[in-house]
């Protein structure tokens, strides 16, 4: 049995009442980063072996499908939100599917559904681009194919590179594109900052060196225009 476990983003609060339990019944943990999990299951009294699982080594990968394949169970946890998403997994749940093992993957904590419920921008549809690739044309291919879909689109940047990719957005596809940064979600620090792409960079800037965990949501000027134009059927109920 393998349990796929989000885990609190920021605020320890966040942890469900599913994932400790799954936590505590669980033969072992496989986790990203062994110190930060031990924190974590300390902090709610939990003991239980650990194994670092590293999704792109491959005796990693076979050494938890073997301890899966003897019969014992697993939770599957990140350093934070759900695994498989942007984050380790997906190699190992896979694996566990082809073989037969039951797979259980609990719904909790994630940074991509706090940040669309918390933008104020349509998401009952949208395109998450995860982290974006290095290269700039790269870049620019997959927003380009995503904005043509006139949807909401959400994707992961380090605090390092935000301003870089803001200042290339506003190059690339102008000042009518809105842009919404959600930086700690869930934690002490959580910020805001968002509008059109040109208050929102001059917001970025004012607010110095930029640190922690960051959400970018954008929204092309036609994905805007559209949802402002009324439908061919619209008025039809007035009198």
């Amino acid at each position: 049995m393998l349990f796929i476990v989000p885990t609190p983003i920021g605020n320890l609060k966040d942890i469900t009442l599913r994932a400790l339990e799954a936590l505590k019944e669980a033969d072992a943990v496989f986790c990203e980063d062994t110190r930060r999990t031990l924190n974590l299951l300390n902090h709610f009294g939990i003991t239980k072996k650990l194994f670092r699982y590293h999704e792109h080594d491959e005796r990693s990968v076979a050494g938890a499908m073997a301890w899966l394949r003897s019969g014992k169970s697993a939770a599957l946890v990140t350093d934070g939100g759900s695994p498989c998403i942007s984050d380790p997994g997906r190699k190992l749940v896979a694996l566990a599917r082809q073989t037969g093992i039951k797979v259980s993957a609990l719904p909790g904590p994630s940074a991509v559904i706090a940040a669309a419920a918390g933008s104020g921008l349509p998401c009952d549809s949208f395109v998450f681009l995860g982290f974006l690739p290095r290269s700039r044309g790269k870049i620019v291919k997959a927003l380009k194919a995503a904005f043509e879909l006139k949807k909401t689109v959400i994707l992961f940047e380090s605090p390092y590179r935000l301003k870089k990719f803001l200042a290339m957005a506003r190059e690339e596809f102008g000042p009518g594109l809105t842009a919404i940064v959600a930086r700690e979600i869930s934690k002490i620090y959580e910020e805001w900052s968002g509008g059109l792409i040109d208050e929102t960079i001059a917001k970025i800037e004012a607010a110095g060196d930029v640190k922690g965990e960051v959400v970018v949501l954008l929204r092309p000027p036609e994905a805007v225009e559209d949802e402002e134009a009324p439908g061919p059927d619209a008025g039809a109920d007035l009198p």
